[in-house]
């Protein structure tokens, strides 16, 4: 399948590329980024020199005209709406690693992004890609909205017992810490090195956008507080619940965990709580529980690697099964240690 990649030079979109090279059915023809038009792709991310040795990034626009079958969008939020009715009409796979098609209602959009949708139709068009959680629909989709970093982390930790109904859909706590490379390649005076070593920082209180992302995907309310961390890849989400059901303990909400994914490769249930390392270099998500019979809350812990989980890998596994393909092909089953 011919490949086209539009913001192939942040964080998201150079891993994208990364991880194409070890797909059997993936070929990048075009990657696209205007202020680096004109530049090597080898240049711009020495890391993918081998790879992609003589690709120079082309403008934004030739993805309207370029021969590619899927294009995988990884662009800043309010970017991708622009282009996915025209790639749409040419019959192009569009894998949106942006905002633009996560949620479904148009209102919240405006509100929370702070402008009308121009492609609001197609928001009940987009297919959510948290493969755990929405792999039949997937089967067939042609535009699909990849999950933020934080709903992956949050919502697979707490969506089999919301499902369950053994916890509160109401008073949820979402705490989490995430490495730099979430904030994107942009700099910011939270970003500078000065600022950000050896510090750790709490933003968008109250207003953080993926908020509603994952208040739409669990059908719960929650407050949510996401950290930066001085590193520059991981992510660690520990949230609180208060349990419906006093015979809950940890045993039950483990075994709760192990049963529901049980057949999802990239989750693994462990009995200790995850590090914000352990998946780091891996499209894997850890989730693990604890139960407070003495205050009456449940614990849900989960770490993932912002980019590969929490954005391209998460791409990858979602177009891996929208087009019939192994969910796995392509996408790395272990971390990097130490």
């Amino acid at each position: 399948m011919r490949v086209g990649v539009v913001g192939a030079t942040g964080y998201a979109g150079s891993e994208v590329l990364r991880l194409c090279v070890s797909h059997s059915d993936l070929e990048v023809v075009l990657a696209t980024a205007d202020t680096n038009a004109g530049r090597k792709v080898a240049e711009h991310v020495p890391a993918l020199a081998a790879a992609y040795p003589t690709m120079v990034f082309a403008e934004t626009n030739q993805v309207l005209t370029s021969d590619v079958d899927v294009v995988f969008l990884a662009l800043p939020h309010g970017q991708s709406q622009k282009l996915v009715p025209q790639l749409l009409e040419r019959n192009v796979s569009v894998v949106d690693l942006g905002a633009d098609f996560r949620l479904r209602d148009k209102e919240d959009y405006r509100e929370w992004y702070g402008a009308a949708h121009v492609a609001p139709a197609l928001l009940s068009a987009s297919v959510y890609g948290l493969v755990e959680r929405h792999r039949k629909e997937l089967v067939g989709a042609t535009l699909i909205a990849v999950p933020g970093c934080y709903p992956t982390a949050s919502i697979l930790a707490l969506g089999p017992f919301l499902d369950a109904e053994l916890i509160e859909r109401h008073g949820i706590v979402v705490n989490a810490l995430s490495g730099t490379s979430g904030a994107g390649r942009a700099t910011s005076d939270r970003l500078h090195f000065s600022r950000l070593a050896g510090n750790a920082e709490a933003y968008g209180l109250l207003s953080h956008r993926h908020t509603p992302e994952i208040q739409q995907e669990l059908d719960a309310e929650l407050l949510f507080t996401p950290h930066l961390v001085a590193t520059s890849r991981g992510m660690l989400v520990t949230a609180y619940g208060r349990v419906t059901d006093p015979s809950l303990t940890t045993e039950s909400a483990l075994n709760l965990l192990r049963s529901t994914y049980a057949e999802d490769p990239f989750v693994v249930v462990v009995d200790e709580p995850p590090t914000l390392k352990d998946p780091v270099g891996s499209n894997l998500c850890f989730v693990s529980a604890r139960v407070d019979a003495r205050t009456g809350w449940l614990i849900a812990m989960s770490s993932i690697d912002n980019l590969i989980k929490g954005a391209a890998g998460q791409a990858i596994q979602a177009w891996n099964v929208a087009s019939g393909r192994d969910e796995t092909c392509g996408l790395p089953m272990t971390g990097v240690t130490p």
